[in-house]
């Protein structure tokens, strides 16, 4: 397990979405308590279906085990996935963010 094809990106891409909201952005995403608890809500849902998809028993999605890092919590969900998740829903609501408004006639 090296870790590359899948670990590298997804730590990456993190590092990323934050460097880009706390060093360019700064919207203050990262100190709003709505914005937790809509990470909290994408996560729980995350485990459940992700849980499914992925668990080793009988699972629906299979990833080289040599790209991952082998960490893998809970139900069996690469802890990679959790990391792409954080990132994508991240970005979006960054980009939602940093949008001007868009009302009609305007």
């Amino acid at each position: 397990m090296n870790g590359l094809g899948y670990t590298l990106p997804a730590v990456a891409s993190v590092a990323a979405v934050v460097a880009i909201e706390l060093l360019r952005l700064r919207t203050g995403l990262f100190r709003q308590r709505h914005y937790w608890i809509t990470m909290a809500i994408v996560f729980g849902f995350q485990v459940a279906v992700d849980g499914w998809l992925t668990k080793l028993s009988a699972p629906v999605v299979v990833y080289d085990p040599h790209q991952l890092s082998g960490l893998r919590v809970p139900f069996d969900i690469p802890v990679e996935d959790f990391l792409f998740g954080f990132t994508l829903v991240t970005a979006t609501l960054l980009a939602w963010h940093r949008t001007p408004d868009r009302r009609e006639g305007t």
